[in-house]
């Protein structure tokens, strides 16, 4: 076993960098094969890799190969199978198991423990051993006495220290000792001569050796009197050195002086320098010139060159107070005098600039106001303007032509100062805030009498100017004059009970509407002032709010902050105003603007929505349909404003109030539903087409019109739904009531009313109504037909009804002719009942009859009869078919053809 260990290892593991430490010959458990070798294996260089390869000795020569390699912590556990009697078989699980039978318990008893020390001494892994004794795992087991001493030490490992202290020869080793063996032959033979003859060729080289350190001590005593002399010589260099670190040392002092001393004159010429910096800073950032000072306290406000002198010299004075000081300059008397200077110029000019804007104000106000004329004066001149009057400037012009008048002027004279304001927006916000309030004081109020008169002029010209208009819709009041904006129209009254529209109009009536009644034009004229009005505030509201921004330095968008005065403490309306950094005030400036903005719009034109509100009342009781005009005129408005500025007061407002319109349209359907509902009919006349349905048609062209490319066409489509489910629910509940007229006739002529006009107008959203409406006609049509057919050929119908009772209840088709009900004599006395005279006679009486039930606007009467015809052809073919059938042979026969009945049919219709 050792040999074969020493030829494994040379052959196989070392050109591997591998040492064998453990080996044991097996095969596999229950076959006969040849055997093989599990070697244990450590590799040389870190880190180290343990493993167990399978060596198999090859088939065609006397040489070993390496068949399987495992790594060590791949193994789970080794089974020894018994661990109290001997037995050769173990197995190893790696990812399965392997069984194995060794040659010797005792070489597998070694080979186990080789495993176990391997695997606590390199992977510290607690692979679990199975019946394998406990003295194994501890210490050599004493069955490795029976191996030779070489082989126990070498396969079992012994002490793994000796392990790793063993080394294996090398090349030149081994030669060396053959080389020897073969100068001695008898070497082997007789080893204690060739131990003697090497002991006697050591003592030859030992002395040798002491012969030759002997004849070297000459040399050794010059080389020592050669290092004495060296020594002497380090002696006098250093000396030599330390006489020149002296001298350098003299050198190196003065040398620092000096440095000293430049370093002193650096410093004093850094200081001066910094010193002179901060001299220029002070005199160029917080010097203001004397022509600013001038303008600031003495400047023209009113000239362009005057506004723009006090411009400059206000960004020169907020340049100077916004200097970001250094640390200490505050401590200086000239810093201090000037910031004092600065601040006795900012309160001048603030309260000179705030009073003159004030007094602006004032006479812009005065001068639009100045040639006001009231409504009372001006309607009093039959809506003209008045003879000799300046027409130019007077808001009579505008009330005629139903427009506001533009404050363009205004905004561009005020414009002029906006530079200004936002100085003093940033320097003394009270004066800045005081300012505001004064001008929404002043706009509110004129603005409000505007509006007020506009409206007014708008109201009358949509109720019209005739006294008959002002009895009717209430427009009277003190003086003859249109009443106020809101209280008015609460006191509007509905005049004439009679007219039926004089309140609201509806889909009962549109189908009666009369050449005094509201017509398309009115409302094409209500249309056209409403837009007018909506056109007139748009423009309005715009300019307004971008004067407001640009005038007053509201930021509409996201901008740089433009810096701010040193922050202070001020007094305003609600209470005291701390002023926050710039950066802190930056962050939250966009919204509070905006909000701003928002607040002054709001004050300014604070009846603008309460105007609207009052016009949309009014042309809702002038005609409830308006509700329609003005939802699409509205939304369009809403629309446009939102893609200027979602959040400007425009936007906002109308939106406000399409809610309102919003409201007032689905009151009108639901006005026009509950009608619906109302309806009663006569019980003496035939129903004809319903009020309710004509009018659903004349509303829904009317609607198409309107809302042609609207942007709110799903309220008309849910509008629409409302609608045509009521119409289809209450022309059911009015032909379940009908007296006069059949359930079927009335169901076939609205129905098919409907379909008409759903399939002219080809609205999408009620396709599905339509295919409904169709299918209504058509089955009550059918059913209409089918019920009246039955009278004039009764018996006929009864005796076939008979025979095909019979043949239901089994009787064979051939045999019902036996039946005494049903014999041949009994069909031709009934067929002999109905000669082609009398059945011509009873298709007459029918045609009258149904002329009597169908209304002459639908036109369907041809189309019944037409239907009569196919109906009867129908039931004669069937007829002939059961005589076939349940006659044969018998030769019986109608006593009218097919040809006849078409003769019949034709002449009837064309004789009426």
């Amino acid at each position: 076993m050792t040999a074969i260990k020493h030829a494994l290892q040379r052959d196989i593991f070392t050109p591997n960098d591998e040492r064998l430490l453990g080996i044991v010959n097996v095969c596999k458990a229950g076959k006969k094969k040849k055997n093989c070798f599990l070697c244990a294996t450590v590799t040389t260089e870190r880190p180290v890799q343990v493993k167990v390869v399978k060596v198999k000795k090859s088939d065609k020569g006397d040489f070993y190969k390496r068949q399987q390699t495992w790594e060590l912590r791949d193994l789970t556990e080794v089974d020894a199978k018994d661990a109290s009697k001997e037995n050769p078989e173990f197995d190893l699980h790696f990812e399965k198991v392997y069984r194995w039978l060794a040659s010797s318990t005792a070489e597998k008893n070694s080979f186990i423990s080789c495993i176990w020390k391997l695997n606590q001494r390199y992977l510290r892994k607690k692979v679990e051993f199975v019946n394998v004794s406990s003295q194994l795992l501890e210490e050599l087991p004493k069955a490795e006495e029976s191996v030779p001493s070489g082989e126990s030490q070498s396969v079992a490992g012994g002490d793994e220290d000796a392990l790793d202290d063993y080394q294996e020869l090398s090349t030149r080793e081994e030669q060396d000792i053959e080389s020897m063996m073969e100068m001695c032959e008898y070497a082997i033979s007789n080893a204690e001569a060739f131990a003697e003859q090497l002991s006697k060729e050591l003592q030859v080289l030992d002395g040798a050796n002491i012969q030759s350190i002997m004849a070297s001590e000459k040399q050794v005593n010059i080389l020592m009197q050669l290092l004495d002399e060296a020594l002497s010589e380090v002696d006098t260099i250093e000396g030599k050195l330390s006489s020149y670190e002296e001298m350098l040392q003299s050198v190196k002092e003065q040398m620092d002086q000096i440095s000293q001393s430049n370093r002193l004159i650096q410093i004093s010429s850094t200081n001066n320098g910094k010193l002179l910096d901060e001299i220029q800073f002070l005199v160029n950032y917080m010097d203001l010139s004397k022509g600013h000072i001038r303008a600031l306290q003495d400047g023209d406000l009113t000239s362009p060159k005057g506004i723009e002198a006090c411009i400059n010299a206000s960004e020169a004075l907020l340049q100077c107070m916004n200097v970001a000081l250094r640390p200490g300059h505050e401590k200086l008397m000239a810093v201090t005098q000037q910031q004092l200077l600065f601040a006795e110029l900012r309160d001048t000019f603030a309260r000179r600039l705030t009073n003159h804007l004030n007094n602006v104000f004032v006479h812009q106000f005065n001068h639009f106001s100045h040639f006001k004329m009231t409504i009372p004066q001006f309607y009093r001149s039959s809506c003209l303007s008045l003879p000799g009057h300046d027409q130019s400037s007077t808001l009579s012009q505008h009330t005629a032509e139903l427009t506001l008048p533009k404050h363009s002027p205004l905004h561009r004279d005020l414009l002029r100062y906006a530079k200004l304001m936002e100085w003093l927006k940033n320097t003394h916000r009270e004066k800045y805030e005081g300012l505001s309030r004064t001008y929404v004081d002043y706009m509110s109020r004129l603005y409000e009498r505007e509006i007020k008169d506009f409206f007014e002029v708008a109201k009358i010209k949509m109720a019209g100017t005739t006294k008959e208009a002002k009895g009717k819709f209430g427009l009277h009041g003190s003086s003859g004059k249109l009443t106020g904006s809101t209280s008015s129209l609460n006191k509007l009254t509905v005049q004439g009970s009679n007219s039926r529209r004089s309140q609201s109009s509806s889909l009962l009536d549109m189908g009666n509407m009369s050449a005094s009644d509201l017509d398309v034009a009115d409302r094409t004229k209500f249309d056209k002032i409403f837009e007018q009005v909506l056109s007139e505030l748009e423009p309005l509201c715009l300019a307004e709010q971008d004067f407001i921004s640009k005038f007053f330095k509201l930021q509409q968008h996201p901008t740089v902050a433009p810096p701010l005065a040193q922050p202070e403490t001020e007094e305003s309306d609600g209470g005291t105003l701390s002023r926050v950094p710039p950066q802190a005030e930056h962050r939250h400036s966009l919204s509070s603007e905006k909000d701003m903005v928002r607040l002054m719009m709001n004050k300014i034109f604070q009846s603008i929505e309460t105007e609207l509100n009052s016009l949309i009342a009014l042309g809702d009781k002038i005609d409830s349909f308006n509700s329609l005009y003005m939802l699409v005129k509205m939304s369009h408005h809403v629309w446009t404003a939102e893609n200027v500025d979602p959040a400007s007061y425009l936007s906002t407002t109308l939106g406000n109030v399409l809610v309102t319109v919003k409201r007032n349209f689905d009151k009108c359907i639901s006005g026009q539903i509950r009608q619906m509902e109302e309806v009663k009919i006569s019980k003496k006349s035939k129903v004809g087409i319903l009020p309710f349905v004509t009018g659903f048609e004349e509303f829904a062209e009317l609607a198409e019109t309107i809302f042609r490319n609207a942007e709110r066409r799903g309220d008309l489509d849910k509008a629409y739904v409302k609608l045509i489910r009521a119409v289809f629910m209450n022309v059911e509940k009015v032909a379940n009531e009908s007296q006069k007229t059949p359930r079927d006739v009335v169901m076939m002529e609205n129905f098919h009313h409907i379909f008409s006009t759903l399939s002219r107008l080809k609205i999408s959203c009620l396709d599905a109504e339509r295919r409904e409406a169709k299918h209504k006609y058509t089955d009550h049509l059918q059913s209409y037909v089918i019920n009246s057919l039955g009278q004039p050929l009764e018996k006929l119908n009864h005796f076939f009804e008979g025979v095909e009772a019979r043949v239901a209840q089994g009787v064979r088709e051939e045999e019902v002719s036996y039946q005494l009900a049903f014999n041949k004599q009994e069909l031709r006395k009934v067929i002999k009942e109905y000669p082609g005279k009398e059945v011509k006679k009873g298709l007459d009486n029918l045609y009258k009859k149904v002329d009597k039930h169908l209304c002459e606007e639908e036109s369907l009467l041809q189309v019944v009869w037409h239907s009569m015809q196919d109906e009867f052809i129908r039931q004669y073919k069937h007829f002939e078919d059961l005589i076939g059938r349940c006659y044969p042979g018998s030769g019986i026969t109608m006593e009218f053809t097919i040809q006849d009945m078409l003769e019949y049919f034709s002449s009837i219709a064309q004789s009426h």
